[in-house]
């Protein structure tokens, strides 16, 4: 293909993304990549694979979503097996303001690039920042209902906060639980975002321009972004959200669970957990987390533990109630 030849593909290759969230865009963006030979893909994602996932997630199967098994695990597996030749390193973590330093390479080594797989603001700004303190180019992009929206911020352009300087106010913007994803709004966002990667990879800059797609009316409109005096992030070099604690309780869009981590949580011991627990539950335990089921004066619900001190509680729906069941089987 022109502009990619020999030496585009060597670029490609000796490339290195980063893929944060491994739902429905991070999962359609990653075989974009791995099919192209992006040489590592790094894949975090916090969450395990649910039954509802499979209408728009397409690196997961029904086994994957009847095992829980975490998304950022199962999509490695299938990544491997769609392209042996790419190294693909996933963490089953929840990538935050407190851990985002473990992902990255050193600042003294290439630059990766940026693939926002999320479904939160938080997150977003979150990345923004690293993107601009360290250089990288992040790719943003979104999806609700019909709309796919994406962008490319590449090093010395506009950022993110150029164009929504602050995040929505709660409760202001529709969610994939409250509006629904079309699949293939998935997939065209994740064409654009995929694209705009692979054209930074083999050495040209892809145009700054915010694309807003409604695959359903076939309408779409390019804004042309700029840097913006005064822009807090890439201007004023205000870095909020590198250092902005996150809530310890948290909703995961689409899953239908609560996800609850204290700031002090240290690394759990799986087996120790679950030889406490099986007396009251049925568990499973596995290198990565430990899945128990319980019947609780909450009536059942699952509890998915993870070596980094996070659970996902399913079943329940308060945050308050979150907290009381770690305390209460967990210890802290």
């Amino acid at each position: 293909m022109p502009g990619i030849g020999t030496t585009g593909a060597a670029r490609i290759g000796a490339g290195h993304a980063i893929i944060i969230g491994v739902g429905a865009l991070g999962c359609a963006v990653a075989e974009l990549l791995a099919r192209a030979g992006v040489g590592t893909l790094t894949l975090l994602d916090r969450d395990v694979v649910d039954l509802t996932n499979l209408q728009r997630q397409c690196l997961f199967s029904e086994a994957d979503a009847a095992d829980r098994v975490p998304k950022a695990l199962a999509a490695s597996r299938r990544l491997a097996a769609i392209n042996s030749s790419i190294v693909v390193r996933p963490f089953v973590a929840d990538f935050s303001a407190r851990n985002w330093a473990d992902f990255l390479p050193a600042p003294d080594q290439t630059a990766p690039l940026l693939l926002d797989g999320t479904d939160n603001f938080e997150t977003r700004y979150l990345l923004n920042d690293i993107a601009v303190t360290r250089g990288c180019a992040y790719f943003y992009a979104g999806v609700i209902m019909c709309r796919a929206m994406t962008a490319a911020f590449t090093p010395g352009g506009p950022c993110l906060r150029c164009i929504f300087p602050d995040p929505p106010a709660p409760g202001t913007q529709p969610t994939c639980d409250t509006a629904g994803v079309l699949g293939p709004a998935v997939q065209a966002a994740a064409a654009l975002q995929a694209a705009a990667a692979l054209r930074l990879l083999v050495g040209e800059s892809p145009e700054p321009f915010l694309i807003d797609t409604d695959v359903w009316t076939g309408e779409q409109r390019r804004i042309r972004l700029s840097r913006q005096t005064g822009c807090p992030c890439c201007d004023m070099r205000h870095f909020e959200f590198l250092s902005r604690a996150a809530d310890d309780t948290t909703t995961l869009c689409g899953a239908g669970s609560l996800q609850h981590w204290p700031h002090d949580a240290r690394t759990i011991d799986l087996p120790l957990i679950a030889q406490r627990l099986r007396p009251m539950a049925e568990v499973t335990v596995s290198p990565f987390m430990l899945r128990a089921r319980l019947r609780d004066t909450h009536g059942p619900m699952e509890m998915s533990l993870f070596a980094d001190g996070r659970a996902l509680f399913r079943g329940i729906t308060e945050p308050a109630d979150a907290r009381t069941l770690y305390a209460r089987y967990v210890g802290c």
